[in-house]
């Protein structure tokens, strides 16, 4: 049993010590496409984010539905049929009233393409009272 403390302590140790002295450590998250952060926002505010979808593939892509993770969240769509090669909007609302602190709020476009059925979009704000 003492072995395998030994063992333990002498990983973690070697794990902490193995950092180059003054390394900075990663305090943001790395980037996720399809993403915003509205940064500080006041628990008061209605913030929008207008998001552009595009249609990468060769044939028309149809928008079936728009749905979010939470009713403090609105999206719409300005078109809902994309030639190839066709951008549209993806407005999203996030009304912050009743939030308190970091938040991440979701947006699920769902299509018809069989690849991606669904494509995520995320929003993230830091709510004050």
């Amino acid at each position: 049993m003492k072995k395998i403390l030994f063992f333990s302590v002498l990983v973690i140790f070697s794990l902490v010590c193995l950092r180059p002295c003054g390394a900075e450590q990663q305090t943001a998250a790395p980037a996720e496409e399809n993403a915003w952060d509205f940064g500080k926002v006041q628990e008061t505010q209605v913030v929008t984010h207008n998001f552009v979808l595009k249609n990468h593939g060769q044939k028309v892509l149809n928008i079936k539905e728009v749905t979010t993770s939470c009713g403090c969240t609105v999206s719409t769509v300005k078109k809902k049929q994309l030639a190839p090669g066709e951008e549209t909007t993806i407005e999203v609302k996030f009304k912050a009233k009743g939030y308190n602190g970091p938040t991440k709020q979701f947006v699920y476009v769902h299509t018809d393409d069989p690849d991606k059925p669904v494509i995520r979009f995320a929003i993230r704000a830091n709510v004050k009272k």
